[in-house]
């Protein structure tokens, strides 16, 4: 597969954060050094942060989807988490940077200037980090193959967040605390012009920079998974076991075990075909089991072992069909 080819593979929510970002971080920064906020400041590092991850993981869904190959025959799904984790470190340390800062901020309160140019780029970056955020939310569904359309897809982003893809998920974590710590920026940014209240800029930079530290423990832990190896969700599980049961000569599933790799799916099991058939036709109904799995485009492998029905139920009632 050529670059291009994989380029238009890679994560599109991704790429659109990375650039996004990358805008509204130089227009932040810009801000915060011609007005001395702090708030500002850590919204700009949030910006910087996104920018560099999300960045990494369109380099690393670019990456995953490379076909397996010799010496890596199940792909490379988990190149996705690695560069993922690489996220969460620029994110710990950026959040580090950030919370230094407010506390400096609270020992020694500055009087922010530029108060127009402020809010016209946070104005700005809420609808952006927003915009990128309902992009996220749309992936999710998709991935997810859930029906929402309106304002019901975000409740249902919410509920499948899980099951989307590494890049999907790091997105939406993260512009989630985007959208909401340059909310947090701007009522600083407003009460520190109208008040005397010049602590409440060390306070929301703190808050920004505690966010960051839960969205990296969030996108750590979900990665970390993702690299030990972690189970299919049920729902796939079920959606699989119902289209082999649904085979007029499998009898039972014997054993069967899904394991995510990305945003992908490997199959292994033993199904139970019905008592008589030959070796050929065995093998026949197993290549056809095969073809058909293969088909859902978020299975890329299949292995698969057939037996004789031995007449004892062993998989769980409620696949049976």
């Amino acid at each position: 597969m050529g670059l291009w080819a994989l380029l238009k593979k890679g994560n599109t929510s991704s790429l659109m954060a990375a650039l996004g970002n990358t805008a509204v971080a130089a227009a932040k920064g810009v801000a915060a050094a011609l007005s001395g906020s702090g708030a500002m400041f850590a919204s700009a590092m949030h910006s910087v942060a996104d920018a560099i991850n999300q960045g990494f993981v369109f380099a690393g869904s670019v990456l995953a989807e490379k076909q397996p190959t010799r010496r890596f025959p199940t792909g490379f799904g988990r190149v996705i988490n690695l560069f993922c984790m690489v996220a969460v470190m620029v994110v710990s340390f950026m959040a580090y940077e950030t919370i230094l800062e407010g506390f400096h901020l609270l020992a020694h309160p500055a009087q922010a200037s530029n108060f127009w140019l402020n809010f016209a780029i946070l104005l700005i970056a809420i609808l952006t980090d927003g915009a990128i955020l309902w992009k996220a939310m749309k992936e999710i569904v998709r991935e997810a193959r859930v029906e929402a359309k309106g304002f019901a897809v975000i409740p249902a982003a919410f509920r499948n967040v899980g099951r989307s893809a590494p890049p999907t998920r790091l997105v939406f974590y993260e512009d989630i605390v985007a959208t909401l710590g340059a909310a947090l920026a701007l009522i600083a940014v407003i009460v520190t012009q109208l008040s005397d209240f010049k602590m409440l800029d060390g306070i929301a930079t703190i808050l920004i920079g505690c966010l960051m530290v839960g969205v990296a423990f969030k996108v750590g832990y979900d990665n970390m998974v993702g690299l030990i190896g972690v189970a299919a969700p049920k729902d796939v599980e079920d959606r699989v076991a119902g289209l082999l049961l649904a085979d007029p000569d499998v009898r039972e599933i014997n054993q069967l075990r899904i394991l995510q790799e990305g945003r992908t799916y490997h199959v292994d099991g033993y199904v139970e075909l019905r008592v008589g058939l030959t070796l050929a036709d065995a093998d026949d109904i197993k290549f056809r089991l095969k073809a058909m799995l293969l088909s859902d485009p978020d299975i890329t492998d299949v292995t698969l072992g057939i037996l004789e029905d031995n007449g004892v139920r062993d998989w769980r009632p409620e696949l049976t069909p």
